[in-house]
């Protein structure tokens, strides 16, 4: 009798630790992933996967992250809530995001595009590292409005969360490093490289007459600041808007203290353009055609700090004007519009 229930005790304990092993040991290794740099475009200043290697599994769980509402005080706000996939990861028609409790963000949610070439985030250049990005939003009261603490505990409640933390860093730790790498992981890999543009470029297609002779205008009137292929050169500049007297926003002075950076905001990209609106730190601009307009008459020229590159303004006919607008809508790429990669998973 007492030789069985031994047995059965060391059945038991040996079930036991199997149980412990197989959800707090190692699991097995993540499937690494390449980090592909398009043909033709510069290698990344940084590697921003470089202490945080890019695997299946941690892009997966940054996704599930993306769209979580549970990583915002209320559950309703995930980072999705201002970066939407159909708007290029923009927030569609808002010049100002919604955020907790029927408050508002106080600048334009930028395109979350071809991040793994910056070195400096926000409109401002206020975060220098893509991990450290998020930590803003989800902590500032108008936006998602959580501590940290708060969201890993609602996380770790969440065996689905267990299982993918573990597959994509080894155990099942759940900490904000480890969150913040997934969201990096698919942040990070959001690459718009495929519009009809880079299809003319590689010779799969060609330009209509407008679309050629816009391109042309652009590379005459804005490529020192929005520069091919990346559509941006990431710098801070002044381009000769007023100051929002609403917001009183005056961008980089901001960060650095410095008079001389006064209505700075940074270059954004191009690329998808067409989808992003509105336009500018502050969503302003609803249309192309009064951003551009703005270039062509709207400059305030007698502003310290303008770039030297505005102070005559943009000339520009209204022939060139629209065809420089057909030109823009070549850089909307719908390989991620709609790619289901980069979707919400049903």
């Amino acid at each position: 009798m007492k030789a069985k229930v031994t047995i059965s005790l060391l059945l038991f304990v040996c079930c036991a630790l199997m149980i412990i092993s197989a959800t707090n040991g190692p699991g097995p290794k993540p499937t690494y992933l390449e980090f592909k740099i398009p043909d033709g475009w510069p290698k990344p200043p940084t590697d921003i996967f470089a202490k945080n290697r890019l695997s299946e599994e941690g892009f997966q769980l940054g996704r599930k992250l993306f769209y979580d509402g549970r990583l915002s005080k209320d559950g309703n706000f995930p980072c999705a809530s201002c970066h939407q996939q159909f708007a290029a990861f923009a927030n569609f028609e808002h010049d100002f995001s919604h955020g907790f409790n029927n408050t508002f963000t106080t600048r334009n949610a930028p395109p979350l595009l071809n991040l793994a070439w910056m070195t400096e985030f926000q409109w401002d250049g206020g975060v220098n590292h893509i991990e450290v990005q998020p930590l803003s939003p989800m902590t500032a009261s108008n936006e998602m409005a959580e501590s940290i603490d708060s969201i890993l505990i609602k996380l770790r409640k969440d065996t689905a969360y267990v299982r993918m933390f573990k597959a994509a860093f080894g155990t099942t730790e759940i900490n904000s490093q480890r969150m913040f790498k997934a969201l990096a992981q698919f942040t990070g890999s959001i690459v718009s490289a495929d519009s009809k543009y880079d299809k003319v470029k590689r010779g799969e297609r060609v330009f209509t007459t407008s679309e050629s002779n816009g391109y042309n205008t652009f590379k005459e009137k804005c490529a020192s600041c929005h520069k091919e292929p990346l559509f941006t050169d990431n710098s801070f500049r002044n381009n000769g808007l007023l100051l929002n007297t609403f917001t009183n926003d005056y961008g980089r002075m901001k960060i650095t203290r410095d008079k001389n950076d006064s209505l700075k905001f940074k270059v954004p990209t191009l690329r998808n353009v067409a989808v992003t609106y509105p336009y500018m730190h502050d969503g302003r601009f609803v249309t192309l055609g009064q951003v551009i307009d703005h270039y062509r008459t709207g400059i305030q020229t007698n502003q310290a700090n303008l770039d030297s590159a505005l102070k005559n303004k943009l000339p520009m006919t209204l022939t060139e004007k629209n065809n420089l607008i057909y030109f823009l809508f070549t850089l909307t790429d719908s390989s991620v519009v709609h790619n289901p990669r980069f979707a919400e998973r049903q």
